[in-house]
């Protein structure tokens, strides 16, 4: 608790939340529910994408990111390069004003050092640049707490994440090839720790009963065009994973399935459309989830999932559905080894039904046994998170943990949950 005379915690949150991307608000449900746990007087607001979205479903104070409304749209016309131009002078000014009012500021999850969807530098690179940067320059905290990383092929970009994450006072990992890529970006991670999806913290719904009526197939379904590095063939990529999953799904339908299609972001929705109008059958359905929570209760009626969306996976595997992966990025692959399901991925990049559909099928075969590993699985994973949380009250409120942020105790704790990790993970880089 807080006495009269101490000025409670200021914490801010930041990162592209309430934008539409369901694992990304997620990532922010979680920490929410740590600092209203460990931190009840801490006094919270967030830098965001979305802020109406942040403030109404989260009910904390938010300011938009980015001055400039149109910094994600292509900028064709003079002056929109201009106010394009203008607008990142002014985030650097209004960043360091925000993060110099807060004592801590916390980057919860989200791919924010990787770069395996496309994504140009001065965008969200060149905005977490200069929060790293205002944190050392004010003496604020800046954590980057459970966060994935990725080799990045563009210069730029890899400069602008290299330098964020060198700034940032505390740092961990959701996967050990995330600390692996920041280590070969020249990141000094001796110290970092790896940890898994701030998500696995959250509550779980209730699963289906295995021994009741069948359930639906979900298959959660992206609008994929391949990486940062794919963007002259994107189009080919889109082709190839609409083709090969709709032809997929429409194999299920034959054998008398039913399918129940999943979204994780806004931008899925045409290639949603785009299947149920190719395979014209009541069998098939879909679901808008607005949450983490209803993409968990849709698959938890779910005999087994086929998911492409990160944070589609991490919802599965919570709820202990058999999950297979079309995998497009090493974070899918590295999760579903964690949960001892690492043989049932397919490269999203060329998604073959037949071969898809061969490996669904062995996976329901071993459904009951998978269902008792994933369980398994799931009670380590809030274990270790439950140390997450307890490091971050020694690293970033050392008052409140009353030990020094690099105790003996959380050395320990490191050492622990690094050999954990080293016995769930691959064995090497994907």
């Amino acid at each position: 608790m807080t006495s009269a005379d101490e000025k409670p915690v200021r914490v801010g949150v930041f990162g592209l939340l309430g934008s539409g991307n369901l694992g990304n608000d997620g990532s922010l449900e979680a920490l929410l529910g740590y600092l209203r746990a460990a931190h009840p007087e801490a006094v919270v607001d967030a830098l965001c994408g979305g802020p109406e979205a942040v403030t109404s479903r989260f009910g904390i104070p938010a300011t938009r990111l980015h001055w400039y409304r149109g910094e994600y749209r292509t900028a064709s016309r003079a002056g929109s390069i201009a106010a394009k131009g203008l607008g990142k002078l002014v985030d650097a000014a209004r960043t360091a004003a925000w993060v110099r009012r807060h004592d801590v500021v916390i980057v919860p999850g989200m791919g924010v050092l990787e770069a395996t969807l496309p994504l140009r530098p001065w965008g969200f690179p060149y905005a977490l640049f200069l929060l790293c940067a205002a944190g050392r320059l004010f003496g604020t905290r800046v954590a980057l707490v459970s966060v994935g990383a990725a080799a990045i092929g563009s210069r730029p970009t890899r400069t602008l994440v290299r330098w964020s994450a060198r700034l940032a006072a505390y740092r961990s990992y959701r996967d050990a090839p995330s600390r692996e890529a920041m280590r070969a970006m020249g990141v000094d991670t001796g110290r970092d720790e790896v940890y898994p999806d701030l998500a696995f913290s959250l509550p779980t719904p209730p699963s289906g009963a295995p021994d009741g009526p069948p359930g639906p197939v979900c298959v959660g379904v992206m609008a994929f065009r391949g990486g940062n590095d794919d963007r002259a063939r994107a189009e080919e990529i889109h082709r190839r994973y609409l083709d090969g999953t709709t032809r997929f799904v429409r194999a299920l339908v034959e054998d008398g399935r039913r399918v129940r299609l999943l979204m994780g972001d806004d931008v899925d929705r045409p290639v949603t459309a785009a299947i149920l109008d190719a395979v014209d059958s009541p069998l098939v359905t879909a679901a808008s989830p607005a949450s983490l929570a209803d993409l968990m209760r849709e698959t938890a009626a779910a005999d087994t999932v086929v998911a492409t969306r990160y944070h589609n996976l991490i919802c599965a595997l919570k709820v202990g559905t058999p999950t297979l992966a079309l995998s497009y990025a090493a974070k899918s692959e590295a999760l579903m080894a964690r949960m001892g399901l690492g043989e049932y991925c397919h490269p999203a990049r060329e998604v073959d039904a037949d071969r898809l559909l061969e490996r669904f099928r062995a996976l329901e075969k071993q459904a009951p046994e998978l269902r008792r590993t994933i369980a398994e699985r799931n009670l380590a994973a809030r274990r270790e998170l439950d140390q997450q949380f307890r490091a971050l009250t020694a690293a970033l409120f050392p008052a409140a943990g009353r030990t020094p942020a690099r105790s003996d105790a959380h050395d320990r704790n490191r050492a622990h949950a690094h050999d954990r990790t080293h016995d769930h993970a691959p064995r090497e880089a994907p």
